[in-house]
């Protein structure tokens, strides 16, 4: 029997019995595994058009690869443009390492290091929060199909703001452009990943989720590539000099990239509302009440997994101070920097299919956390080129996105994987907040030297965790 059962209905010639490919919940008493009745004249009877086909299920997967990516690239936009921002309006503690144009920041803005680490801060921390929340409020109010429309419009607004701040020279509005981004932006990976286990499950989930981190990275590097020349050619060719206006501008361009998004939200929208209607599936498909308190039965597995995301994440995203160990300019820092995301989006999709045929998720986070680790000593006690560390790092990287996320659906009812991401997302904020100040601390009192080391206590904390 092939993996889509059809059986001829001997009441109508022109209808079918299909049984759904994803088997949501595993009860066949549950709706979506019950058989529906399909009409195969016109559009339906093509692979394309019925959502329990696999090819309908992968079209649908490239709206929802590119439902983050203009959170991604505006996310990165402060590091790209560093210097503009730092000239201009300030200096800002890059999140992904960095910042390409940093001195032209600080020129363009005239604000300080410790001023620019704030577009960071208001970014995560009211996410410690708002994640938690955001995950409750996709699975008990607004839905997935609502809750992603309603965060990719904060985060448009975010961004817009963020722009209009820069533009106006009040950094203070920039800052509150990032809190509203902030609100959106880590709810939305929260709908992203709830609609990636809504619409595939089990061997497929690795993949799925392997190919958005891909997505999400080549929004990443596609900002850290484009932005600053965006600027420079609005320098000259618009304004006729550098300045905030020319960053407004710069800032108000990349906000194309969230309407975006904000187009995938609806058209996702659409698509999961039509399976819904086609496969007889109810908006709440297991019955089940989600509750605040849902979080203290969370298993212990879930929490270990949270801080295994969180002690490798804080190895990895701030990850600062190349161009001073190497002496090299922030253009060549910058394009070091992007290799762990060029190195992702090319192999997560790969990586992905490879933990889907072998199930071992824990062995591969394993796997991970070792890469990193010799990538991080090679960074840290040798003088070897860095383009060898960070390819090795990118691996690592890609292989925990692939094989860390998924696990959290192997382990929470499908019915509170909101509010599991989001609590995930929560607890790895916290952390990032925190670590990220502490790293520039470590850095302007110790040098690099030290922040190596203190990045790799955080990988062996990640061992000590995955062997518990």
């Amino acid at each position: 029997m092939n993996s889509r059962e059809e059986v001829i209905s001997p009441y109508n010639e022109d209808e079918e019995i299909v049984r759904p490919l994803v088997d949501q919940s595993g009860d066949p008493s549950d709706a979506s595994t019950r058989d529906i009745v399909v009409d195969t004249t016109g559009c339906m009877s093509s692979p394309l058009c019925h959502p329990s086909y696999p090819l309908h299920r992968y079209f649908v997967l490239v709206f929802m690869c590119f439902l983050g990516f203009g959170s991604y690239f505006c996310y990165d936009g402060p590091g790209a443009l560093q210097k503009e921002i730092t000239e201009d309006m300030g200096s800002y503690f890059c999140y992904d390492g960095p910042g390409a144009l940093q001195k032209e920041i600080t020129e363009d803005m005239g604000i300080a290091t410790e001023q620019f680490s704030q577009l960071y801060a208001w970014y995560s921390w009211p996410n410690v929060i708002l994640c938690f929340f955001g995950g409750f409020l996709i699975d008990r109010l607004f839905g997935i199909r609502l809750g992603a429309i309603i965060f990719s419009v904060f985060i448009l607004i975010g961004q817009v703001v963020l722009a209009l701040g820069a533009f106006f020279n009040h950094f203070w509005l920039m800052n509150f452009g990032r809190f509203i981004f902030g609100i959106g932006g880590e709810s939305l990976a929260v709908t992203q990943n709830t609609y990636a286990v809504s619409w595939f499950k089990n061997k497929e989930i690795n993949m799925v989720f392997g190919l958005q981190l891909s997505f999400a990275r080549v929004g990443s590097t596609v900002n850290f590539n484009v932005i600053a020349p965006v600027y420079y050619a609005v320098a000259k060719y618009m304004i006729g000099s550098r300045g905030n206006a020319t960053l407004g501008i710069t800032l108000l361009m990349a906000a194309t990239t969230c309407v975006f998004s904000l187009l995938c939200a609806f058209i996702l929208a659409f698509y999961d509302k039509r399976a819904e209607r086609i496969l007889k599936r109810s908006a709440a498909q297991t019955g089940d009440v989600v509750r605040m308190t849902d979080v203290k039965d969370f298993k212990i597995s879930f929490w270990l997994i949270s801080l295994i995301c969180v002690t490798y994440y804080v190895a990895i995203f701030p990850f600062t101070a190349l161009g001073g160990k190497y002496k090299f300019s922030h253009y060549e820092a910058n394009g070091v920097d992007s290799i762990i995301y060029i190195i992702s989006a090319v192999l997560s999709p790969f990586l992905g299919i490879l933990v889907d045929l072998t199930g071992r998720n824990i062995a591969w986070v394993f796997i991970s956390a070792i890469i990193t680790l010799l990538s991080h000593s090679i960074l840290a006690f040798t003088f070897i080129n860095p383009w060898f560390a960070m390819v090795l790092m990118g691996i690592g990287y890609s292989i925990l996105a692939c094989a860390l996320w998924p696990m959290v659906a192997f382990i929470i009812s499908e019915h509170q994987l909101g509010t599991a991401y989001g609590v995930m997302q929560s607890v790895q904020n916290l952390g990032l907040a925190c670590i990220v100040l502490a790293a520039g601390a470590i850095v302007d009192l110790k040098g690099y030297i030290v922040l190596e080391v203190f990045f790799l206590m955080w990988i062996c904390c990640k061992f000590s965790l995955l062997l518990s």
